[in-house]
């Protein structure tokens, strides 16, 4: 029979340059995000997935050295007797050191055929890749600033749960897992957020960020978690939403509600009002009263309201799939590990490792 050649498997890469280096490192105390770390992050991906047998991977280039560094580690390590990283090319795109970078790298990956994409950033990157190449699975990496939809885990950890995913030896039922999206129709125009829309009195986009609480109107959410940092803290404190399920919660806010307290940023402890809360349902439009202000999309401004048109929300389970690290992981062990290793231990200790019991 004549050997048929299987598909390259491809994987994407997109380390947004400008993640981790917004105006809250002058309003707050948010630490800098270095572009060598970013390099590193992408090097130790890169592993893994060459180990495994990922055969190639295409990157989103930048002019501020974060593919000048992983350029420099590609030729040292192919001088090495390592075992050897996936083919790695970059798109060949425009740059022009705006988040567009990231939206034409995405909708690219897509054209590519690429299977998955890790992605390096912060909230705001994630829902960017997720509005342009919305059937893409993501493998999420923290390198922002407020960061609740990206995973913060070691780049080493990712970069082999997305090899064990890509090469089949953990199937996608297993791997990946749905998120809930907010959508936001204002006329003409949608855009969508993975974690918190936020209405504010702010009439301009102007640095984007949003770090003065007393401007905020109302707040939505996707999830709501009590350690979160960023705006979705405010719905944290009025109640636990968990990423799971298809429910969100709505958070009106006034100088006369019950005051609440949330770290809307690494070092900035918000005091504002809460006047009211209820839960978001998927099929229901809510309606955003209009006001001369802005709306915020995962914690950046991203359109003004001109005091006239109405906007409206709603939330489905239509967001992006990301790759469930420890449940792929965890998938990988049981199906190469015999259930029989157990059976020679003799302590008591293993006993009770082998069943599952504890001292308790």
């Amino acid at each position: 029979m004549p050997h048929i050649a299987q598909p390259a498997i491809t994987v994407g890469i997109i380390a947004n340059p400008a993640s981790g280096r917004d105006i809250r490192r002058l309003t707050a105390k948010a630490s800098v995000f270095p572009t060598a770390e970013k390099a590193n992050m992408v090097q130790r991906v890169l592993g893994p997935l060459g180990r495994l047998g990922v055969d190639r991977v295409l990157m989103m280039p930048d002019k501020t050295g974060i593919a000048a560094g992983v350029i420099r580690a590609l030729r040292t390590h192919h001088a090495t007797h390592l075992p050897p990283w996936p083919q790695v090319d970059f798109l060949d795109m425009p740059i022009t050191e705006t988040q567009e970078d990231t939206v034409v790298a995405a909708r690219m990956l897509v054209e590519a055929g690429a299977q998955l994409v890790v992605v390096l950033g912060g909230d705001g990157t994630h829902r960017l890749v997720a509005a342009a190449a919305p059937e893409l699975p993501m493998a999420t990496l923290s390198s922002g600033t407020n960061n609740v939809f990206p995973d913060l885990r070691e780049a080493t950890v990712t970069g082999l749960a997305a090899a064990m995913y890509l090469t089949g030896r953990v199937s996608r039922e297993k791997a990946l897992k749905p998120n809930k999206r907010l959508v936001v129709r204002y006329g003409e125009r949608e855009e969508i957020a993975l974690v918190d829309l936020c209405v504010t009195r702010h009439q301009h986009i102007g640095a984007r960020a949003v770090w003065e609480a007393d401007t905020i109107t109302e707040l939505f959410v996707t999830f709501a978690e009590a350690d979160a940092i960023g705006l979705s803290a405010i719905a944290a404190a009025v109640a636990t939403v968990p990423r799971e399920g298809d429910q969100g919660l709505r958070v009106v806010c006034g100088p006369t509600g019950q005051p609440v307290l949330a770290p809307i940023a690494p070092g900035v402890l918000a005091e504002l009002g809460v006047t009211r809360a209820e839960a978001l349902v998927p099929g229901t439009e809510y309606r955003i009263e209009p006001l001369m202000g802005s709306v915020a999309l995962d914690g950046e401004r991203e359109i003004e309201l001109d005091g006239r048109t109405p906007a409206f929300v709603r939330i489905d389970t239509r967001g992006p799939l990301t790759l469930d690290v420890p449940a792929t992981l965890a998938a990988a062990r049981e199906a190469s590990m015999p259930s029989s290793i157990f059976q020679v231990a003799a302590s008591p200790d293993s006993r009770r490792l082998a069943s599952g019991r504890s001292d308790q």
